[in-house]
């Protein structure tokens, strides 16, 4: 039994550098929906105030492993204005809980040694006021930190978003504040109510659902984030599905990367011979691909200096 164990706890590490190695490029920002803790506790023969309570836990791991791979921003769905629906005595418990964690996480050791700062994202007005207080808290205890930015979105919906920065400049506009052909992608992100720092790279869904819950819908789809959909439920996501997660990331960024080389070397494939830096152009592009990758059936430009 020991050395089952053992050799289970070797086949993780080694996996977990594999895993390490593959993750060529890191997202600044990862959005997590954590999703299972009712299921997970359904499972266990519990109730879902044990399933959040042990979602909870693997929410303080994922800190430290976003502070180990070098996430630099991470959002988590805590409570969506869809769950205002459940019924009322999980929905207060999710609200003690929610309460709860905020002051430990604001007093927690690890959290100021990381200079983690935390922010609530939502329509915290629909809050109880023990949890508003509580973020109050949070925020005020880690407001000078920067190292890592810990957004938590609480009554939040992606649609109520981007209906009330909607709603914020249609005003501006009547009110002949804003002319409707000045509105752009700064006016709307302006008008977004106290959003993530930076656009979303990657989408992580726990759970086994795969869709993205109306979550950050400006800063996520905008950007084209990645989305890595996996089996677990929250309370048992472990640190190699979260590397998984990145390593979707790095293969997207270098699929992204190939196929933009691509069509540069063949631009630059079709310029007249004389164009005298195309072949240290081409040697460019050809660094950014695969090893095998054939030549381009176009004819490459002749050197500068060739007589004709």
């Amino acid at each position: 039994m020991e050395f089952t164990r053992r050799l289970a706890t070797w086949g993780y590490r080694a996996y977990e550098r594999l895993l390490a190695a593959e993750i060529t490029d890191t997202p600044s920002h990862v959005a997590v929906i954590q999703d299972g803790n009712r299921r997970y506790a359904t499972k266990r023969g519990e109730g879902p105030t044990a399933g959040h309570r042990a979602g909870a836990e693997t929410t303080e791991r994922l800190l430290e492993w976003c502070d180990q791979l070098g996430v630099e921003e991470v959002t988590l769905y805590a409570f969506s204005t869809e769950n205002f629906d459940r019924p009322a005595e999980e929905r207060e418990a999710l609200f003690d809980l929610l309460a709860e964690k905020l002051r430990e996480f604001a007093d927690a050791e690890r959290v100021h040694d990381g200079e983690v700062r935390i922010r609530a994202i939502g329509e915290r007005e629909r809050l109880p006021e023990r949890v508003r207080a509580a973020i109050e808290y949070a925020e005020d205890r880690t407001a000078e930190y920067d190292q890592l930015r810990l957004n938590v979105a609480v009554a939040y919906g992606g649609r109520a978003e981007l209906l009330g920065a909607a709603r914020e400049i249609a005003i501006r506009v009547v009110d002949g504040e804003l002319a409707p052909e000045a509105v752009d992608v700064e006016t709307v992100e302006r008008a977004l109510p106290d959003g993530p720092t930076r656009d979303v790279d990657l989408i992580v869904r726990t759970g086994g659902d795969e869709r993205t819950s109306n979550f950050l819908p400006w800063q996520a789809n905008g950007n084209e984030a990645a989305v890595y959909f996996c089996a677990p439920y929250w309370p048992e996501f472990r640190k190699i599905d979260f590397m998984r997660g990145l390593r979707t990331y790095a293969a997207r960024e270098q699929s992204w990367r190939q196929s933009r080389a691509r069509r540069a070397r063949a631009l630059v494939s079709a310029l007249p011979g004389e164009y005298p830096d195309a072949r240290q152009t081409l040697a460019r592009f050809r660094s950014a691909l695969p090893g095998d990758e054939p030549e381009s059936p176009s004819r490459e430009p002749e050197s500068a200096d060739v007589a004709d």
